[in-house]
């Protein structure tokens, strides 16, 4: 009995791992009114932050806070900003993580037609949020966010994709710099 429950188990996570690796990364950005970015060029991390997720997964996981911090510094980089101390930098970046689990109901679709297999699931949903704070006045002046399916969070590689992916597509919402 134990076989067959751990065979079924780890089944549904890998289905879970196929799906969530195509699953889509919704992102949105908003910037301050009238903020001239381009006259912006350093920035740090924002000292000592500790957010809880609401997952013990990724709660004070460095892995995760370290992957998050270098796929951001890895695009903020191509994007012409510079990584500098505290005492210098022109912007501050924070970053917050959530998960929460959704449930999918695309079964609501069935009497539609609108797909052939609808059913219902529980799935882990994750936001991340980067809020660029001008250094001096410590005014917001540019959020973005990813929205997502988490599922298979357990299994490093998808995580660290997941990561990547979301922080890219995050940072490429930035005004450009010309």
């Amino acid at each position: 009995m134990r076989t067959i429950q751990r065979t079924l188990t780890l089944a549904i996570a890998a289905a879970a791992l196929v799906a969530a690796g195509c699953a889509p990364v919704h992102v949105n950005a908003s910037l301050e009114r009238g903020m001239a970015f381009t006259n912006y060029h350093s920035y740090t991390w924002a000292s000592g932050e500790q957010f809880n997720t609401g997952d013990p997964r990724l709660d004070n996981n460095e892995f995760f806070l370290r992957r998050l911090q270098a796929s951001a510094d890895a695009v903020l980089e191509q994007r012409g900003l510079e990584k500098v101390s505290a005492t210098s930098a022109q912007l501050v970046i924070h970053y917050h993580a959530n998960i929460s689990q959704r449930i999918d109901v695309n079964a609501l679709d069935r009497s539609y037609g609108y797909c052939a297999d609808c059913h219902s699931s529980i799935y882990d949903a994750g936001t991340i949020t980067l809020d660029i704070v001008d250094a001096k006045t410590n005014t917001l002046v540019w959020r973005g966010w990813s929205e997502g399916s988490l599922e298979g969070i357990d299994h490093q590689p998808m995580i660290e994709s997941r990561i990547d992916e979301s922080v890219r597509k995050i940072l490429l919402q930035l005004p450009p710099r010309m």
